[in-house]
């Protein structure tokens, strides 16, 4: 959009704002309802109204069709998403007509629909007798020429969980204001800024002398964190095919990989460059995540533990510098990715002085009902590294506060060669995911060992959202906030518990073996604020001997978007 249409498009929704404001008057506050319309037009209740247009006044994005719901006079809600009409004692059908006025949640609306676009129609601000269709002042309807709405489209059938009505998502009100300050959008680049802050207050409860003599005084590790400061950038490169950057840095860029163990007070954990070769196919160069393990993948502040299970942090790469090649297929049914990575740009070190990996990995849903309420995934991810660097396993506790629970220590290797399997099972508000992953060593000096673990998963939402499945990647979306604490809503609240296990036990290795039962409460107040806390029972069987240990975390988490 050049300058001059911009500029036109700013004085055109200055002047319907303007004018609407004025052209609500005679609507909203003129005579009380007909003898006619008495009968279909409550002072209280509830009040539904299908298919308004929302108009971006600002032409920054796209007109949208909403659902409004107006109950006792005070406006519940403003959605994109099917409202089911048995949910008011009047439902209305707007027919896609234009809406002009204010509307907040929580307090009366007054706004008024109009039967045309304004912004092309300028009549329908000057006569809004004749072509407003509906008017509201202060809760109370003043006038109303729409139809009843009614169930004529055919809707998917639900399948299984017949009891679930996932909650409508409720859009922010304020459309009238579509700029965001972090955001910027040019003829040839666009960008967001984005930011994450992370503030952890740990606690161990209990621990044993078994435990003692294994790891030492956990009680020395108590205390608050910052366990992650991150901004980053991420935006369009405006070519007919728009080219997608990313790029982040954290003052805390754990690297807890197989290969190394590195904290760095702060580094660019992510500098990636997607570029479309096809429809369907992508080509990632730069640093990124290893395309395997669904876990992996997912933003950690998203998934139902704070902390991820101990064997992907033991057994898989965090993020490495390399070319990646994604995919979908099958109508979208399956995903496909592989790539090869070094990260001798970084390390310093020669190309052929570090480990260079291959990794891959293959999505499938061999079942999904028509609305996607009810879906199985399933997924295969295969690594091999060279091991130039040579192997070592070690991993704390599922805490991030504590010291390693184990460790093979530093051995040299031919080769690994690692396994991942995935399963997850979503119906409604329920996702129940497990993982099992195994890592064959190439070490003649050592025995070949095998490691391996696994995680189990259940989650639930209370509050009835469903995690969305991301059929570009193979991956499960964040919660859904339907309505926020200050929408007058609860938030969405989650609880979650996890049984994992990590062996790093064989031939000639005894880095120990970790199981740890998880329990999890989350509140996410709105879509970029939320409170967590985190129990884990920890049992070690090391040395010969078993040492048990407990703790809890408090969370909470801000995110800029």
């Amino acid at each position: 959009m050049n300058t001059l249409s911009k500029l036109h498009r700013t004085l055109q929704a200055l002047l319907i704002t303007g004018i609407s404001i004025f052209a609500l008057a005679p609507a909203i506050a003129g005579d009380k309802p007909t003898e006619e319309d008495a009968d279909i037009l409550p002072v209280s209740g509830t009040v539904l109204i299908r298919n308004v247009t929302l108009i971006d006044q600002l032409g920054k994005q796209k007109d949208i069709i909403i659902n409004i719901l107006i109950r006792d006079k005070k406006l519940d809600l403003v959605t994109q998403e099917d409202v089911p009409i048995d949910s008011a004692e009047l439902a209305l059908d707007a027919e896609k007509g234009y809406l002009l006025g204010k509307i907040k949640l929580g307090v009366p609306p007054s706004f008024m629909i109009l039967d045309s676009d304004p912004r092309e129609n300028f009549d329908a601000l000057l006569d809004t007798p004749r072509h407003s269709t509906f008017a509201v002042h202060n809760g109370e309807i003043r006038l109303n020429r729409l139809n009843l709405a009614s169930e004529t489209n055919e809707k998917p059938k639900r399948s299984g969980w017949l009891a679930y009505n996932p909650p409508p998502l409720t859009l922010s009100t304020s459309y009238d204001d579509t700029a965001k300050w972090n955001r910027w959008d040019t003829k040839y680049i666009s960008g967001l800024f984005f930011g994450a802050l992370v503030l952890d207050r740990q606690y161990w409860v209990s621990q044993d002398d078994t435990s003692r003599s294994q790891v030492g005084e956990l009680d020395d590790f108590e205390g608050g964190e910052i366990r992650a400061l991150r901004v980053g950038m991420v935006g369009t490169l405006n070519f007919p095919q728009p080219w997608v950057y990313y790029v982040s840095a954290s003052t805390n860029a754990y690297n807890r990989g197989f290969e190394t163990s590195t904290d760095g007070s702060i580094q660019f954990i992510d500098w990636r460059l997607d570029i479309p070769t096809t429809k369907d196919t992508t080509l990632s160069i730069g640093k990124q995540k290893e395309p395997i393990s669904m876990s992996r993948l997912m933003g950690l502040v998203y998934l139902p533990m704070q902390e991820r299970p101990a064997v992907l942090d033991t057994l898989l790469r965090a993020r490495n510098i390399g070319a990646l090649f994604s995919g979908t297929g099958f109508d979208r049914r399956m995903t496909w990715a592989g790539g090869v990575f070094n990260d001798w740009l970084e390390s310093g070190d020669t190309f052929n002085e570090n480990t260079t990996s291959f990794s891959g990995r293959l999505t499938w849903l061999p079942l999904i009902s028509q609305d996607e309420s009810n879906l199985l995934h399933l997924g295969f991810g295969l690594r091999y590294a060279n091991a130039k660097e040579g192997v070592r396993g070690a991993q704390k506790s599922e805490f991030r506060r504590s010291p390693n629970f184990v460790d093979t220590g530093h051995f040299d290797a031919d080769s690994t060669l690692t396994y991942d399997l995935e399963a997850s099972w979503r119906k409604g508000p329920f996702w129940l995911a497990s993982e099992f992953v195994l890592t064959d060593v190439d070490s003649p000096a050592t025995g070949s060992p095998n490691f391996f673990g696994y995680s189990v998963t259940a989650s639930w939402a209370l509050t009835g959202e469903m995690r969305r499945y991301n059929h570009r990647s193979g991956v499960f979306r964040s919660l859904p906030v339907a309505k926020s604490v200050y929408q007058g809503g609860l938030g969405t609240w989650e609880v979650a518990a996890r049984w994992s296990v990590l062996d790093l036990n064989d031939k000639l290795i005894t880095g120990g073996e970790m199981r740890t039962f998880s329990l999890a409460l989350n509140w996410w107040l709105n879509r970029i604020f939320s409170v967590s806390v985190n129990y884990r029972l920890i049992t070690l069987d090391r040395f010969g001997v078993e040492g048990d240990s407990s703790g809890v975390n408090a969370r909470v988490v801000l995110l800029l978007e």
